[in-house]
């Protein structure tokens, strides 16, 4: 059984804690453009008729629900997260989508996915793998239960390469952010949000971290002047 550490239940618990705001703060801090981020990163899957697309860190279900409503009716996917005060919000969510009998979640941390190898036809984590704590242990879980030829795509914060962006990007993530999320939720929560991207390793650093679980055909896109980053990677046949 995989145990979780002190530093991952502390960012389980912050997670459980903002559940309840956690929509909310996404739309009104990214000004709604976290839904073209998602958007983006579903349209990089290849999913087939009958297939199964598993979500890890599905939160409360936002990525699950875009698979569903650009995949076909036979599609399944399996949202997975660890913190039960995201999935209690996300299974009410989905509940009142015509997507209910479609979508399943499950409580688990990406680090050990309760399912057997090559079971999905495709993978997703959104904003999720900066906080999974032994990340090259979650790429290489995520490629096990990704069939041969199947695709991870992977949504991130990263940081701008623009001078001038940074710097802007930077005050509104350190000075702004915690101000706003702590009028409406916990503010350490918002202040851990800038310090775990600054953290983050850059597009390449992560790409070859990608590539040392085993990922080929590597890719990624910088979206919104590199606020955010998708990776795609194939398993390879």
């Amino acid at each position: 059984m995989f145990k979780i550490s002190d530093k991952g239940r502390g960012i389980r618990d912050m997670f459980d804690t903002i559940a309840p705001r956690y929509d909310f703060l996404n739309r009104l801090l990214s000004l709604g453009i976290d839904r073209r981020w998602r958007t983006f990163a579903v349209r990089q899957l290849q999913i087939p008729e009958g297939g199964k697309v598993l979500d890890v860190a599905t939160g409360t279900g936002d990525v699950a629900l875009e698979i569903a409503s650009r995949t076909p009716e036979s599609v399944r996917i399996v949202g997975e997260d660890f913190t039960q005060g995201m999935l209690a919000i996300g299974k009410e969510k989905i509940k009142a989508t015509p997507f209910q009998n479609r979508i399943f979640l499950v409580n688990a941390p990406c680090e050990a996915i309760p399912h057997p190898d090559h079971t999905f036809d495709g993978v997703t984590i959104a904003f999720g793998i900066r906080n999974v704590i032994d990340r090259p242990a979650g790429l290489r879980e995520m490629l096990r239960v990704l069939k041969p030829g199947g695709r991870v795509v992977i949504l991130e914060f990263s940081n701008p390469q623009s001078r001038l962006f940074k710097a802007l990007y930077y005050f509104y993530f350190r000075r702004v952010l915690p101000f706003l999320g702590g009028l409406f939720s916990q503010r350490n929560a918002y202040q851990y949000l800038p310090d775990s991207v600054l953290e983050f390793p850059d597009q390449e650093t992560f790409k070859s971290l990608m590539k040392e679980a085993g990922f080929a055909n590597l890719q990624h896109f910088d979206l919104t002047f590199g606020i955010a980053t998708v990776y795609v990677g194939v398993h390879p046949k």
